[in-house]
């Protein structure tokens, strides 16, 4: 990840406590699979936590998958739907580890996730979110 600008002034052994700036607009997307597309802005080293930027164009399915730790999603632009409900832009869901869905954008979608632990495909066992590795 590219930093916006590093801080000159910050003081020597204190740079594993400075901020971090993303130009976000400058970073590549990732495209996992057709219709998604993502932005890592962040995640730790274990690969346990991780912020994504997603798009999707309209019409696209995340293929069921089951949760294998907490996950909150504020949607920005659009919606995301499942069998459960449908979060509209502006508005937030979380999702327990351990549930299980498949994702619907009908109209497209634009949304920020923040994970603590990565998913699992139901048909492939592939994880989900890849972080772009």
């Amino acid at each position: 990840m590219k930093d916006v600008a590093p801080n000159s002034a910050t003081p020597q052994g204190l740079a594993s406590l400075a901020s971090r700036f993303l130009d976000v607009a400058a970073m590549p997307w990732h495209e996992p699979f057709p219709g998604i597309r993502m932005k890592v802005l962040y995640k730790d080293n274990a690969g346990k936590e991780a912020t994504i930027l997603f798009e999707t164009q309209p019409g696209t399915v995340i293929p069921e998958h089951v949760h294998g730790g907490v996950e909150w999603t504020f949607v920005l632009e659009g919606t995301m739907e499942d069998a459960e409900g449908v979060c509209a832009a502006g508005n937030f869901v979380v999702r327990p580890a351990g549930s299980r869905h498949t994702v619907r954008t009908p109209n497209g979608a634009k949304y920020i996730a923040f994970f603590h632990g990565s998913g699992r495909m139901v048909a492939t066992g592939r994880r989900f979110p890849e972080y772009g590795e």
